[in-house]
């Protein structure tokens, strides 16, 4: 598959795993690699949707309406293979034999996964699937970590061994007031560690070349995408040990 891994010029670090949103590996996420090697990391950030096209999938993201069915046709054949049954296990475990196989990632320290959006569920997937490796995950305006399904990413939360924490949206606690206390419910009956913090932005808050919304009104907001990056290096500090 085709993906990006970034790492400090000497020495072995702590491995991480980026999840992408719905519009995959791009200018913006590579930089997201590029800051946390420089913070001390060695980071992969793959293409989701190397089954179907190669990266970048998308151009200009800054027309893409979610509102408009011509743009939202685009989406399924991308997400489909990737939402297939054991598919993102699959993915999560060669990502994590990746990092594991290079000379930059120490195997003696875990491994930090994050996602974004529809990364927020395959993050949860990596540390369920490969809970003696990943020492922390971090989800970010996640979508659909709680549902009726069985299939529920919440309920792999025995499965876990990481450290976890879980920035939700304001529109996505608005739409599903309940998936914060279910979340934290799972996590606490599992006995792992979990913070689940709602935030006053809107859903892609964290990505600076996320589409505005209908009314025009950005989506990024970067004084919560900083609080959210801080969560972040202080989750990996302490769990990527």
């Amino acid at each position: 598959c085709d993906a990006v891994f970034y790492h400090p010029r000497q020495g072995a670090h702590a491995g991480v795993l980026i999840w992408t949103d719905i519009f995959g590996l791009r200018p913006a996420f590579r930089e997201f690699g590029k800051r946390l090697a420089a913070s001390g990391y060695a980071v992969l950030v793959p293409n989701p949707f190397y089954r179907t096209a190669k990266a970048p999938v998308f151009g200009d993201i800054s027309s893409f309406n979610f509102q408009n069915e011509a743009d939202r046709a685009k989406l399924p054949p991308l997400v489909g293979p990737l939402n297939a049954a054991g598919a993102a296990e699959t993915d999560a475990r060669a990502f994590i034999a990746f990092l594991d196989a290079q000379r930059q990632v120490s195997r003696s320290r875990k491994i930090g996964t994050q996602g974004y959006c529809m990364g927020g569920p395959l993050v949860v997937k990596t540390a369920a699937t490969v809970p003696n490796r990943v020492g922390a995950g971090a989800s970010f305006h996640g979508g659909g970590l709680v549902t009726d399904m069985p299939t529920s990413p919440h309920l792999l939360a025995p499965k876990i061994k990481a450290r976890m924490y879980f920035g939700v949206a304001a529109n996505d606690d608005m739409r599903q007031p309940d998936a914060k206390d279910k979340l934290r419910e799972a996590f606490a009956a599992a006995k792992v560690t979990a913070e689940v913090e709602v935030y006053g932005s809107q859903h892609g808050w964290c990505v600076p070349d996320m589409p505005a919304q209908a009314n025009g009104s950005p989506i990024y907001n970067k004084p919560d995408a900083e609080r959210a990056w801080t969560k972040l290096v202080a989750l990996y500090k302490a769990g990527l040990v």
